[in-house]
């Protein structure tokens, strides 16, 4: 294998493994720290520029391995249809090594760019998903918090209802006491007014006999 399908396949290895990273289960925490930086660190935007312009150069690879299997997939149609009584068992087999070769850079070149589409549609996505958890988050705090400040307002209404209540109650006993302050103050006036026309009636008849 050559340095430029050796460097593809190593391309290929740390995709599948990029990958793998991506789709893990990881703790949403964690996750998001990890998106954060890949999206926002320049040193990332850096390499996936880079990566671009290898891209480029692996689609031009691609462009000639496949362009090489259908030539040997050619030459190799042609020997079985001119190949006589007796097959040159060499011949043969430089062809079947020329096509496997040819095959096997085809394929590593098109899954190294289609694992790159992949890893760039998922990689969005799953940014997509942390963004829209994050608003449903604040929406949802957004929900609550009238509900929480319903609540405290429930409960300081419940505190000053208790606190009317009492006030109620002490109002009621004071009412109370002032009635039956009223009924004692009325029983002794009755009975000031008793002894008073009492004490005039003596008084009256001491001063008849005293006139007698």
């Amino acid at each position: 294998m050559t340095i430029y399908y050796s460097l593809t396949f190593l391309l290929l290895a740390a995709e599948m493994v990029t990958f793998c990273v991506l789709v893990a289960p990881l703790p949403y925490a964690l996750k998001k720290r990890l998106f954060s930086f890949l999206s926002e660190s320049k040193i990332v935007a850096k390499v996936a520029y880079g990566l671009k312009i290898s891209f480029i150069f692996v689609a031009i690879l691609f462009a000639d391995a496949l362009q090489r299997m259908f030539r040997v997939t050619a030459e190799a149609e042609m020997a079985k249809s001119n190949k006589g009584m007796t097959p040159d068992i060499r011949t043969d087999t430089g062809i079947a090594a020329r096509k496997f070769y040819a095959q096997r850079n085809t394929y590593l070149t098109g899954f190294c760019l289609f694992l790159s589409l992949v890893l760039t549609r998922t990689f969005y996505i799953i940014l997509d998903l942390i963004h829209t958890q994050e608003e449903y988050a604040k929406l949802k705090k957004a929900a609550a918090s009238p509900a929480g400040n319903s609540g405290a307002q429930s409960g300081d209404q419940a505190k000053e209802i208790v606190s009317l209540k009492k006030q109620l109650e002490e109002a009621k006993e004071r009412t109370r006491d002032f009635d039956i302050l009223k009924k004692q103050a009325a029983q002794n006036n009755a009975e000031y007014n008793r002894l008073a026309t009492e004490l005039n009636d003596l008084s009256g008849k001491k001063s008849n006999k005293r006139v007698d």
